[in-house]
């Protein structure tokens, strides 16, 4: 779920320290502000038009309802790095908790009491999709039952996100960067979230804590 609003504007989030060690976060953050301001465009366009943005805090469905959830590799990097190095407390021992009982769950496994654990590196996908006029019935994935309530986003900002994100790939010719994009090539690195094996994030984390 993304809980996007068109006023104010978003900003970039920064994690200085981080980036200073690890370059290729501020890669990350740099293409998911991209997105985020792609996405604040796209719902002002749509207010205009008398819509009413449906998604809130607490409302999770597409969070449970979605098993096709797109994950680039620099955004598994990303959602790895702020489980292990950042997350503490109590949302830590529960995510741990759920990434190793994947098979009870039925929900995105970053999903604790309605809300993602990750939130601030959440994927694109997830920043993307917006539902417009009600919210979800339990169960419903919108962009089937109604799609003209849900939010397309503006294609050059996605471009341009991407296009950031490729160099990270070895993808630094300007030339190839159009190509990959325009004929789709960066899709085929996305992997499908509920396929991955997360509960060898959860051994990491516990390494991590060891160390």
């Amino acid at each position: 779920m993304s809980q996007q609003s068109a006023c104010p504007a978003p900003s970039r989030v920064n994690f200085p320290e981080f980036e200073q060690r690890l370059p290729w976060l501020s890669i990350l953050m740099d293409a998911y502000l991209i997105t985020d301001q792609g996405i604040s465009e796209s719902i002002k366009r749509e207010e205009k038009q008398g819509k009413k943005l449906a998604c809130a805090r607490g409302c999770a469905t597409c969070c449970k309802s979605h098993e096709t959830i797109p994950v680039y590799p620099l955004e598994l990097m990303g959602m790895s790095w702020y489980a292990t190095e950042v997350l503490d407390g109590e949302l830590r021992e529960r995510l741990k908790t759920q990434l190793r009982n994947l098979e009870n769950l039925k929900s995105c496994p970053f999903l604790i009491d309605n809300a993602c654990s990750i939130h601030v590196v959440r994927p694109m996908a997830c920043r993307s999709f917006n539902v417009f006029n009600s919210q979800c019935s339990e169960g419903e994935d919108a962009y089937y039952t109604r799609r003209e309530d849900v939010l397309t986003p503006i294609k050059k900002y996605n471009d341009e996100a991407f296009n950031v994100m490729l160099p990270f790939y070895g993808v630094k010719n300007k030339a190839e960067r159009r190509k990959m994009i325009k004929t789709g090539g960066m899709h085929q690195m996305a992997k499908v979230m509920l396929d991955l094996n997360w509960s060898t994030l959860a051994d990491k984390m516990d390494a991590f804590e060891k160390t």
